[in-house]
């Protein structure tokens, strides 16, 4: 999948009115089954036209440059997101920097200028409920008027329910602060996951018995802090792996050592690896509790092993193991 930074950077990439392609366009923050109903008509559709399925996605988001510090917490971070959009078989992301300029831009202008001209739209797919362009003016109907004098196709793909609720960002926040891993999967179609780099770190649980893989995460995702039960494996950077492994993870700050950064260390039960360097996928299965502050590194470090074998045991306890 190519990814291309900026609607400014389109011609580089060999992208222009042309070309072509066709074309969905969110936040895909999650990428649960609604969205994957857009991927999968925007894939089809892209077939049909002998042109790339391409998304159009934004950095920061609408509500993040809107709002703030107020805005909702992600809830996964933009390599986890790239992946998923990839195996849904979309060739091209285009990632915008969402600013005052592009804040301030007219709907019409938006469908005539980046529609249009730039990305030269063959179809387009979006959600019934989809607004765009300046005071959110744009929606559905006044896109099918455009694209009828502009020449494309326009899509509207109605909500996906999943046990009588709307799969969306905002539901599967909520059930990820409980956690509710089980409602997650259910609007995810999958459990729920995050990707990151391996990178090096203070090598405490090397130190403490318990080696762990360390992802840095940019942003605090919405999943409640704490230590999971999880499946982990090292993936390919197209996004292909082995099978998963049996682990523990722990999602905070780590508070003992007083520190504010989030960070996902992940320890593989009876596995030895060095995952340096790799993409890690790490699916949580089970919470087993919040995250806390112990008052020294021999209460953690008990701690850890309490929870390694908590882990253990929650596997041992499903009759076909890690699926």
């Amino acid at each position: 999948m190519k990814l291309i930074r900026g609607l400014q950077n389109l011609q580089r990439a060999g992208i222009d009115s042309a070309s072509g392609c066709v074309l969905t366009i969110g936040n895909f923050d999650g990428v649960h089954r609604g969205h994957q109903a857009l991927l999968t008509r925007a894939v089809e559709l892209a077939e049909r036209y002998g042109v790339p399925a391409t998304v159009l996605s934004f950095e920061p988001t609408p509500r993040e440059y809107f709002s703030g510090e107020r805005a909702p917490a992600r809830v996964s971070n933009l390599c986890t997101k790239l992946l998923d959009l990839g195996s849904f078989g979309i060739g091209q992301v285009v990632l915008h920097r969402f600013g005052s300029a592009f804040a301030q831009l007219e709907a019409t202008v938006f469908v005539r200028d980046v529609l249009a001209s730039q990305l030269g739209v063959r179809a387009i797919v979006i959600g019934d409920d989809f607004r765009f362009g300046a005071r959110r003016a744009g929606d559905l109907e006044m896109l099918r008027r455009e694209g009828a004098r502009l020449g494309f196709e326009v899509d509207g793909i109605a909500s996906v329910c999943a046990e009588g609720l709307r799969c969306s960002s905002t539901a599967l926040r909520d059930a990820l602060a409980v956690p509710d891993l089980t409602h997650c999967e259910a609007l995810l179609g999958r459990p729920y996951r995050l990707v990151g780099r391996v990178r090096g770190g203070l090598r405490l649980g090397r130190t403490l018995g318990m080696p762990t893989a360390n992802v840095n995460l940019r942003r605090q995702p919405a999943l409640r802090l704490g230590v999971y039960a999880v499946e982990a494996r090292a993936l390919n950077s197209d996004g292909t792996g082995g099978e998963f492994l049996p682990g523990v993870a722990n999602l905070g700050v780590r508070p003992t050592l007083g520190l504010t950064r989030c960070l996902l260390e992940t320890h593989l039960i009876d596995h030895s690896e060095d995952l340096y360097g790799r993409l890690l996928e790490v699916r949580f299965r089970q919470f087993l509790r919040p995250e806390q502050r112990f008052d020294d590194l021999s209460a953690l470090s008990a701690q850890m092993q309490r929870d390694k074998s908590d882990a253990a045991a929650f596997f041992a306890s499903k009759s076909t193991g890690p699926a």
